[in-house]
């Protein structure tokens, strides 16, 4: 509740009256609803234009010839007379100023919504300035009979609307750069609500979709905004949007998973990006200058097993290739240390190869980078080539996933193009905190100086980035449980995020965190996750695994159970035989699968994003029987 405020002599007091018109209207004196007669359409629509004239000064005729015009000179001055008066006696004296010609409002008697919206976006505070758009201006309201104030308000929605248009897409877009996609998706429809034909809203809604997976609801803005604008404009999108369109179409990403009809399990919920806003839009600013600028830069994204270095970088992949870029990505095995060029020749089988661009360089470089196994004559200069020719095309972005696992020649080999004429080409290095590559090392000594870049540290959750975890896991629960479930799970899983995004959708199940026995001091003391097997997490940890296991659809618990048996990296045909599903069953449950983060796929094939999950899923969730039956299948 607003009190009443001293006039400028400090004598009498004068209460606020606050209008909100971004949106449906209304009018509050003093913080509580104003009166009846306050309400009246015409006394109302004189506070707003008051407030949002000139000075908040207008003479009595224009006001007159506004609103009352449809009235003898007389009764429109009574009018008049009786609407000011009315606004004096709540507002209180002191409130207007007026004589026989003019009128005028006392500065912060009357505040508009739209005010403070204006002075928000022009100090920068776009999230809060978002967050007062609620509508169109004066949403719904209009005065029969006025012309002159319909003329008017026609031109202050315009106006406004075009200001809450570009707050809102900044904004959306601002808020996708720090990886929160439902924001961003919700801030561009909002967008869209103002005006569907506003293109840069539909491609932020477009880009917000695609990022979060959805590739069908992105598809879907597309096609109802290019009907839209057919039928009520006879034009068509523009070429960026047409562009982002088939960017879409192509992008990789897997689907949301869907439930399908009759089946018992519920697809484990995927996060939003949490508690790395900083380092995305650090390593976003990096990408922006390299394909901007068409400078060869280096990002290294360093911590320890499960936290989330592989899901950072595919949020900055996404985000290039919906840019337009090529993205190729290797995730190295301990095998493939000792298997000279073996990363080349799996970034050459993921995109490399295939990308346009790619025939321009020379025959001999591209025979050798096809070999398999690779050509004993392949040197660092043909990947040079081929990546050269590529960045003529378009920006392209290397992902070296488990860098202390490629072997040394292509880890060199793909370095040294940093080295290279200037060019749209951005490295991205995983690298666990120990132990280090000296090969990279020695190009990190040189960031920021001879080699544009940036290094991030990944760290354990903080407690509040859990907590809203632990809100978008169950909605609805009051602060004090969401509380006591932020302080456990924050306990049970040291702030890993891997375990954390376990943990709180199989609580939010009804796995019962009170008889879950928690282990003293986890991590035990000198070991990783890496190092950890099923028996040495908590009791909580293992019962979170298990329940996301029975969440899962049917086919998809039959791929995890072959994929844990197998073991090592398998091929999608090779999962299908051990799982005996036939291609499009297959194909849906290792979309689950990845949505989930259960598995990560590349050209070489579907491996666990974890091994405790392998490892707890290969211990407690398999029969020997399936073992036996599903070793035949595959030896067949």
């Amino acid at each position: 509740m607003r009190s009443r405020r001293p006039d400028a002599t400090g004598g009498a007091r004068r209460a606020v009256v606050e209008c909100r018109v971004l949106g449906p209207w209304s009018v509050w004196v003093g913080g509580a609803t104003a009166p009846p007669q306050l309400r009246w359409k015409k006394h109302f629509a004189l506070l707003v234009y008051l407030a949002r004239s000139p000075r908040q000064t207008r003479t009595r005729d224009h006001l007159i010839g506004l609103l009352w015009a449809d009235k003898p000179e007389p009764k429109a001055r009574r009018s008049l007379n009786v609407a000011l008066s009315l606004l004096r006696h709540h507002a209180g004296e002191g409130s207007l100023s007026t004589d026989a010609d003019q009128v005028q409002l006392s500065p912060g008697v009357v505040e508009c919504d739209v005010d403070r919206f204006d002075a928000l976006a022009s100090a920068g505070d776009l999230a809060a300035a978002a967050a007062l758009i609620n509508g169109e201006f004066l949403q719904g309201f209009s005065i029969s009979g006025c012309p002159e104030f319909e003329h008017w308000l026609y031109a202050e929605r315009g106006s406004v609307r075009g200001r809450a248009l570009e707050v809102l897409t900044r904004q959306a877009n601002a808020v996708l750069d720090t990886g929160d996609t439902g924001e961003g998706e919700r801030l561009a429809d909002k967008a869209r609500g103002l005006d569907a034909l506003f293109e840069p809203a539909v491609q932020t809604a477009m880009r917000a979709r695609a990022l979060a997976g959805d590739r069908a609801g992105a598809l879907s803005c597309y096609n109802h905004f290019k009907a839209r604008l057919a039928k009520e404009m006879g034009t068509t999108p523009g070429v960026e949007t047409e562009t982002l369109a088939e960017r879409v179409k192509r992008e990789r990403t897997p689907r949301r998973a869907k439930q399908k009809q009759g089946d018992t399990g519920e697809p484990s919920p995927r996060f939003p990006l949490e508690g790395r806003a900083d380092e995305l839009e650090r390593l976003l600013a990096v990408w922006r200058v390299c394909a901007g600028a068409r400078r060869r830069s280096l990002v290294v994204i360093e911590g320890d097993a499960g936290m989330g270095k592989t899901r950072l970088a595919e949020e900055l992949a996404a985000r290039a290739r919906i840019d337009g870029a090529v993205v190729g990505i290797v995730r190295a095995v301990e095998a493939d240390l000792t298997s000279p060029w073996s990363g080349v020749h799996n970034l050459c089988r993921d995109r490399l190869l295939t990308a346009p661009g790619a025939t321009g360089a020379s025959p001999a470089a591209l025979t050798a980078l096809r070999m398999e196994p690779p050509a004993p004559a392949l040197t660092p200069k043909a990947l040079s080539e081929l990546v050269a020719a590529v960045c003529d095309e378009q920006p392209l972005v290397l992902v070296l996933d488990d860098v202390q696992w490629l072997d040394r020649e292509s880890l060199l080999a793909t370095l040294a193009t940093l080295r290279d004429p200037p060019a749209p080409l951005a490295i991205v290095a995983i690298v666990p905190s120990h132990p280090g590559r000296p090969e990279l090392d020695d190009v990190r000594a040189r960031l920021g100086r001879e080699v544009a870049g940036v290094a991030v540290h990944l760290g354990a959750l903080a407690v509040d980035a859990i907590t809203r975890l632990a809100r978008r896991a169950m909605p609805g629960v009051d602060d004090e449980q969401i509380e006591r479930v932020t302080r456990r799970v924050t306990a049970d899983t040291a702030g890993i995020p891997l375990l954390v995004t376990a943990l709180l959708p199989a609580v939010a199940a009804g796995l019962d965190l009170q008889t879950a026995r928690a282990k003293d001091g986890w991590p035990a003391p000198g070991k990783t996750l890496q190092d950890t097997l099923p028996g040495d997490l908590p009791d909580s940890i293992v019962g979170a695994i298990r329940v996301m296991f029975w969440r899962a659809g049917e086919d998809a618990r039959r791929v995890l159970v072959t994929a844990a048996v197998l073991g090592n990296r398998s091929a999608a045909a090779l999962l299908g035989q051990g799982a005996g599903l036939e291609k499009r069953r297959l194909t849906a449950a290792l979309d689950e699968l990845e949505w989930a983060r259960w598995l990560a796929a590349e050209p070489r094939g579907y491996d666990f994003v974890a091994r405790i999950f392998r490892d707890v899923v290969n211990r407690d969730m398999v029969t020997p029987g399936q073992r036996q039956r599903i070793l035949e299948a595959v030896s067949a």
